[in-house]
């Protein structure tokens, strides 16, 4: 099967499939054409271990082994939309950090919609597989480090927008820091069974935080593996 085909996808996996999801999510909520199109665009069954590729395009989180998961298509393209868009319209963030790569669906989403996204991913193993993944489907303003995310990443700092895909009990000023005036913080907070979905905006003078709905994600861990 060529790696056309497998992007493409058949049965469970196919196009029509897809569009079904992008109506669920429009229904729900997710208006932003661009992010709409990426869900239907970017395979999500090629993230997934092959025994569950028949489930890719249900709206649910899978596992991906080292106990992670591969976030449901609602709160991926809630956080991609939360990123790029709010009242005022829409934007194209020119620097964008993502703490916690996971399979690399996240990104994959995520990567065309602003200029250059950086990707940090404490397991080692996920992240070159994510890397492998995202060159195949062609999408190269991605840098990828194998790091802690709890520390973000000072070296590229300040960013206009970080979104990250595990959740700390609280938000670190690590992260914070890091953010450009204007930035956006994309972050579930909170102790597992008790979490919410922030939005927190850098101005001049502090951090605006608006409660986007309440989640279940991984915990946030420092280190690497």
């Amino acid at each position: 099967m060529t790696a056309d085909t497998r992007s493409q996808g058949i049965g469970m996996t196919s196009a029509r499939t897809r569009d079904r999801l992008v109506r669920r999510l429009a229904s729900q909520g997710i208006d932003e054409p661009t992010v709409l199109e990426r869900i239907r665009s970017v395979p999500r069954h090629l993230f997934v271990d092959e025994a569950l590729a028949s489930r890719a395009y249900e709206d649910s989180a899978l596992p991906i082994g080292h106990g992670q998961t591969i976030s449901q298509p609602f709160i991926v393209a809630l956080m991609t939309q939360a990123v790029i868009s709010d009242e005022s319209g829409t934007i194209r963030p020119e620097k964008v950090l993502e703490i916690g790569t996971g399979c690399g669906y996240q990104t994959a989403v995520l990567a065309p919609l602003v200029g250059q996204l950086f990707t940090i991913e404490r397991v080692g193993s996920l992240l070159r597989q994510a890397r492998s993944r995202l060159r195949e489907l062609g999408i190269g303003n991605v840098r990828f480090r194998h790091g802690d995310g709890m520390e973000g990443w000072p070296g590229q700092a300040p960013f206009d927008g970080i979104l990250t895909t595990a959740a700390p009990e609280r938000i670190p000023d690590t992260l914070l820091r890091q953010l450009n005036i204007g930035g956006r913080l994309i972050i579930p907070v909170g102790p597992p069974g008790w979490q919410e979905l922030m939005r927190v905006t850098r101005t001049e003078d502090g951090f605006d935080r608006e409660r986007l709905c309440g989640v279940s994600f991984v915990p946030l861990l420092g280190g690497t593996e």
